[in-house]
């Protein structure tokens, strides 16, 4: 909470980081300035690339307390613009799946090794980021809370299997590590409210800890404020409902 009495800082800067298989990419990362202890949140981009809303938003969870770290998924396919890089990995057909949870891995652990970390670390992803996250919580070990916005290919069909994304997330259901919360919007077809009831009733199937909000009259990416599809009044919500779930398993009490 912002109060006008306290002394505010940021860092907020790109920085080198080790993969689980030891390859170095780069990363942004912010945290608050102070001693914290911060407690940590992954920070992942989406299909359009690690683009400047995955800037803004890795600061948006720096100002609210967390130190974050958002990975450039897209590291090995070169350097450019973001919408450049973006369309090249999607002509390759999109990264592989234990490409990015290396990557995802590496972050979480660079994270816990910083000495004002408060030993809890987070996931937050949108778009494919969402994907990203929910496979994430399911097949790393480590994560303490999830936050998956309109993943789309959670819940996959034979045909969209690939060597690349050869496991529907929704299959890796029963390893779910943390609680997840899941935002969404009622008008989107990636995933459709059929999809998304279909994971809400794997995760009560396997008695997962997690919260689901659907909101009316919003589609895809209804955060992105700089887009036609954005909602004004559902993301203001979205981002209460985020900050509250994480204040809940991600800070200590005092």
């Amino acid at each position: 909470m912002v109060e006008t009495n306290k002394y505010e800082g940021m860092l907020a800067e790109i920085i080198t980081m080790s993969t689980k298989n030891g390859e170095l990419i780069n990363a942004y990362f912010a945290r608050p300035l102070g001693p914290g202890p911060f407690p940590g949140i992954v920070i992942v981009h989406h299909m359009p690339g690690w683009d400047e809303w995955y800037r803004e938003t890795t600061r948006k969870f720096a100002h609210h307390g967390y130190a974050a770290l958002s990975p450039n998924l897209y590291f090995r396919t070169g350097h450019g613009t973001p919408e450049n890089v973006a369309a090249k990995v999607r002509a390759e057909g999109g990264i592989a799946d234990d490409q990015a949870l290396g990557d995802l891995e590496g972050a979480m652990q660079y994270l816990r090794s910083l000495p004002n970390n408060n030993g809890k670390v987070g996931i937050f992803g949108t778009c494919s980021g969402g994907r990203h996250t929910v496979l994430a919580a399911c097949r790393i070990d480590g994560f303490d809370a999830a936050v998956d916005c309109w993943g789309g290919g959670v819940v996959m069909k034979e045909e969209d299997l690939s060597p690349k994304r050869p496991v529907a997330p929704i299959d890796y259901t029963k390893d779910l590590s943390c609680p997840l919360l899941g935002i969404f919007g009622e008008d989107d077809t990636s995933p459709t409210l059929e999809q998304v009831a279909q994971h809400e009733q794997e995760l009560k199937k396997h008695g997962k800890s997690f919260e689901f909000q659907t909101y009316p009259d919003a589609g895809h990416g209804f955060f992105y404020y700089h887009r036609p599809n954005y909602r004004q009044q559902q993301a203001v919500d979205g981002w209460q409902k985020i900050f509250t779930f994480l204040e809940n398993h991600l800070k200590l009490a005092s």
